[in-house]
């Protein structure tokens, strides 16, 4: 169906005073990935209520108008502070904007960067630089001369999986004849379902699988019940030793760094190690579990299916493939030494 063909659609439902959302559901419902996006729908139906009686593209002739407006980047940094992990694909479906003003916006306005799928500050200031490189050598020093042990430190974040998977730019790649035209791949739209999951594991494996209910928000007391909590029961029943001093390494996110935390983590007995702000490179879900489980993921219906196989995923990765997750913990924190507390992904062969 052609984009004229959709707007005839738009303009009859918003003409009968039908709202714009329904009139998007009902084309997604009919269309599939191939019907337009609610920006879109949203746009169309506003003009068609004011008058518009034509449904096809206005002349574009003379200097285009700029995009990079407040409000642009404003929509952009949105969806980045929603979904740190957000792809260009879901920046475009949520904002409606083409990739190059996304890359101008992000790059540009913002100062942003991709480090391991997580958007940061596109340059870190000499004082970040510093304060990565001093606590990597703290941490380093400590594993070196025994008073820390990979086997004790206990690690997790959260992060949010969509239902349908639409393939990395990598994975999208084929190889096609002279005459003919590039594969098309498919974008996500802003309603797009998608589930919170938080995952904890140890050099040994997987502690907690953790589905957050729809509509819950992740603040510290979530946090303590439904991830610290049962963390640390499940250790305590694996545990040979109650004398093991085990170790905390989470990022610096709000629900992680409230005092109602880091009392309850001392009164455990949980030491916390400390990492340095913008620095997923030095994050274990970051730089490797996450993508692990959404690269391997099918597209499921609801969310109950989903967290099915996100189970079966993680409980079904090899041990070593943990083990060697925190050895390159190790190696990382050297690179980041060795880049003087910079990013250093291009370094790593």
């Amino acid at each position: 169906m052609t984009d004229e063909f959709n707007r005839y659609y738009i303009k009859i439902r918003a003409i009968l005073g039908i709202d714009s959302k329904t009139i998007f559901d009902e084309l997604t419902e009919a269309l599939g990935p191939d019907a337009p996006s609610y920006p879109t729908v949203r746009r169309w139906a506003k003009r068609f209520r004011e008058g518009r009686d034509d449904v096809t593209d206005d002349p574009r002739s003379g200097r285009p108008i700029s995009v990079l407006t407040d409000e642009n980047v404003e929509r952009v940094r949105q969806v980045i502070e929603d979904d740190p992990h957000s792809t260009y694909d879901d920046i475009m479906g949520e904002t409606d904007l083409s990739r190059g003003t996304i890359e101008r916006i992000i790059h540009d306005r913002l100062k942003m960067r991709k480090v391991t799928s997580r958007w940061v500050a596109h340059q870190l200031t000499d004082e970040q630089k510093q304060k990565r490189l001093r606590i990597c050598r703290q941490n380093l020093e400590k594993f070196r001369n025994g008073t820390w042990h990979l086997c004790d430190v206990i690690t997790g974040d959260d992060t949010w999986i969509y239902h349908r998977q639409i393939g990395r730019k990598s994975s999208n790649a084929t190889w096609i004849g002279e005459n003919e035209p590039p594969r098309t791949i498919v974008r996500r739209n802003r309603f797009e379902p998608r589930t919170l999951f938080c995952f904890f594991f140890k050099s040994t494996g997987s502690l907690l699988i953790h589905k957050v209910d729809k509509g819950k928000t992740i603040d510290h007391d979530y946090y303590i019940d439904n991830c610290l909590i049962p963390v640390i029961n499940e250790i305590r029943k694996k545990e040979k030793s109650s004398r093991t001093t085990y170790k905390m390494l989470h990022d610096n996110g709000p629900p992680h760094t409230h005092p109602d935390v880091i009392d309850y983590l001392m009164e455990e007995g949980i030491e916390i190690i400390p990492h340095p702000p913008y620095s997923p490179d030095l994050a274990p879900c970051d730089f490797w579990l996450n993508d692990y489980i959404k690269n391997k993921l099918t597209d499921h219906t609801n969310e109950e299916s989903l967290a099915q196989e996100v189970s079966t995923l993680v409980k079904n990765i090899p041990i070593n493939e943990f083990k060697k997750t925190f050895d390159k913990l190790l190696e990382r924190m050297k690179l980041c030494i060795e880049n003087n507390g910079d990013y250093f992904e291009h370094l790593i062969k």
